[in-house]
């Protein structure tokens, strides 16, 4: 079992960064058995991580790869929602709403890609990464990552648990949330019923929301973040503002790391010279629909 040091260098990086980030969220320093919560929160989320990722690398499986980030992020939720309980005894309307939109959405996630990774039998993204014990020990602390920073916005309007719900950031994030949802769940489904027709074998979708973004499922998955940020503004208070990090770390982990870039060039590799293809690619942005931004 081969170790490469710039893996474990990896995974130190990411550990000290989440650790800053956790104080930034926390400059009240709330304790849970005087640990500091997100402290707490966020060991809880890698240490989850780690344990499936043991059992799934002896078996050579990425099968439980996403639904461990589901059980990460309802993990997290449920210990936040135990300090509410506990301290103040009452959930404001603002941190319900957050609690309530961040567990709908990981659970329809989980679930949609849980029956994929069944379905399909395997992720290719794995398939060298599951041979290499430190490769794929970085891939699983890297999703933890991916759930402790896309989060730690939410979690951290939550435990600030305002009462005040009436604003303008709160109705205009929740609309955007809600339209970045459905965009998400109606994109997820056409495509898996396109893949699902024998007839549409080694074809690429065009149709429904397809028609109008290369990826309008991840357009839809940025709108959900850009949503709990704006209702998460007006109660953050000094060091708390970095957390707003949590949508543009979706945003560029989805368009530079583990998303956009690699099926552009999956798409590419597979169609990239038949000219409906092209003239897709030509006609549709690849992301924000109806917008030259990002159209190549």
């Amino acid at each position: 079992m081969k170790i490469h040091f710039k893996d474990i260098f990896t995974v130190l990086i990411i550990l000290i960064l989440s650790i800053v980030f956790a104080f930034f969220a926390n400059p009240k320093l709330i304790n849970i058995q005087n640990i500091p919560i997100f402290i707490l929160i966020m060991f809880s989320i890698y240490f989850i991580h780690w344990i499936v990722f043991l059992p799934s690398f002896i078996i050579r499986s990425e099968k439980y790869f996403d639904i461990t980030g589901t059980f990460a992020y309802l993990f997290s939720l449920s210990l936040i929602l135990y300090f509410l309980i506990t301290t103040q005894n009452v959930i404001e309307v603002r941190s319900l709403t957050v609690f309530m939109l961040i567990s709908i959405w990981s659970i329809r996630l989980g679930y949609f890609l849980f029956s994929r990774i069944i379905r399909e039998k395997q992720d290719k993204r794995f398939t060298n990464l599951k041979k290499s014990f430190s490769k794929f020990f970085v891939t699983w602390t890297v999703s933890g990552m991916w759930v402790f920073i896309t989060s730690l916005n939410g979690l951290t309007v939550i435990v600030n648990n305002v009462s005040y719900f009436n604003d303008i950031f709160y109705f205009l994030g929740l609309i955007i949330w809600i339209v970045g949802f459905l965009i998400e769940v109606i994109s997820d489904e056409q495509k898996r019923r396109f893949k699902m027709n024998i007839e549409n074998k080694n074809k690429f979708i065009s149709t429904g929301l397809w028609k109008i973004s290369r990826h309008p499922n991840y357009f839809g998955e940025m709108l959900i973040w850009i949503g709990i940020a704006l209702i998460s503004f007006p109660t953050l208070v000094g060091f708390q503002y970095f957390t707003l990090i949590s949508p543009i770390f979706v945003i560029w982990l989805l368009t530079n790391i583990s998303g956009i870039n690699l099926l552009e060039e999956k798409a590419d590799a597979k169609w990239g010279q038949i000219t409906s293809y092209i003239q897709y690619k030509e006609n549709t942005p690849i992301l924000i629909p109806f917008s030259k931004i990002f159209k190549s």
